[in-house]
């Protein structure tokens, strides 16, 4: 198989405690002909602990139910993979840097030092790699299946960055919350919910309960992002916007979209224009696979039987 290189547009998320030190392994999920147990789901909880600090805020059961839709929509991705799939060898080298991305984000330096981490936690190192597996496939299929309906403006990028050359440039780091809706009652009753927990627990938390995005068990992180890279509405939203703040819901492909800046930097730029505009191509364009991800994994899982037991 053919990996592409900048398929890394779904952060992989791997993340979880012990819901108790003995545990009675039984089925809990049958999904098509697959099924989840309760060990599984304890495993996505000791991920979702051990990779994601803030999820200690929430209460255990909280976490559960977390680990619950997790692991549900890993498994939904894995059937769906599967049946498109006959080579799924990865190259060892793509794999690594993707672990590199995962423990880094944690203070983690080396590979080393995260499987010892993994193991102080009980977290099989085996088992990472299999979530790897299923996500980078996951992506490959969305690229395979939509690279073809991405829409690059190219030249009007080149003309933004060379009228702010040698200007300055404002830099945000963000969180996502994308939760679905089915009415306008709906929207406001979820938004009202939402923002109680921002307010109560953070935004992270937020994230972790009511986000369908894959960055939700990162507590919807989506790192530093350049407001070039932005389209127009979104960077007039934003620049009105203060540290800590976070939007209203933004009606976006798949659902709805609630934008917290963290922090903001601003600075002078003098940078050189292909090599910048190469950056924000590749992140336009990866902002739009997330988008056809979410749309295909909800049409993928209308077509799935989905039974708690």
């Amino acid at each position: 198989m053919k990996i592409n290189t900048f398929l890394i547009f779904v952060t992989i998320y791997l993340l979880s405690s012990s819901i108790s030190k003995t545990l009675e392994n039984k089925i809990v999920f049958k999904i098509n002909n697959e099924i989840i147990t309760s060990i599984d789901i304890d495993d996505e909880f000791k991920y979702l602990k051990a990779l994601n600090p803030k999820i200690n805020n929430l209460k255990d059961k909280e976490i559960l139910e977390i680990s619950k839709n997790s692991i549900v929509r890993e498994k939904i991705k894995e059937i769906e993979t599967t049946k498109n799939f006959k080579d799924t060898e990865i190259p060892v080298e793509y794999i690594n840097d993707i672990l590199k991305n995962i423990y880094t984000k944690i203070g983690i330096k080396t590979l080393d030092e995260f499987k010892e981490y993994l193991k102080n936690n009980k977290i099989e190192y085996s088992k990472v790699l299999e979530k790897i597996k299923v996500e980078i496939l996951w992506n490959e299929l969305i690229f395979s299946k939509f690279s073809s309906k991405i829409k690059i403006n190219e030249g009007k990028i080149k003309d933004l960055l060379l009228s702010n050359e040698m200007q300055f440039s404002r830099s945000y780091l963000i969180s996502e919350i994308i939760f679905e809706a089915k009415d306008l009652n709906e929207i406001d009753s979820k938004y009202k919910k939402i923002q109680n927990l921002i307010n109560e627990r953070g935004f992270g938390n937020a994230a972790l309960t009511y986000s369908i995005s894959s960055t939700s068990n990162i507590g919807g992180n989506l790192g530093w992002i350049n407001e070039k890279s932005l389209n127009s509405n979104l960077r007039k939203v934003l620049s009105r916007m203060n540290e800590n703040e976070f939007t209203d819901p933004i009606t976006v492909p798949g659902g709805f979209l609630i934008l917290k800046i963290n922090k903001i930097k601003k600075e002078k730029i003098n940078y050189n224009v292909e090599s910048e505009l190469k950056k924000i191509i590749q992140i336009k364009k990866n902002n739009q696979l997330n988008q056809f991800s979410t749309i295909y994994f909800n049409k993928v899982k209308k077509d799935i039987s989905i039974n708690e037991l």
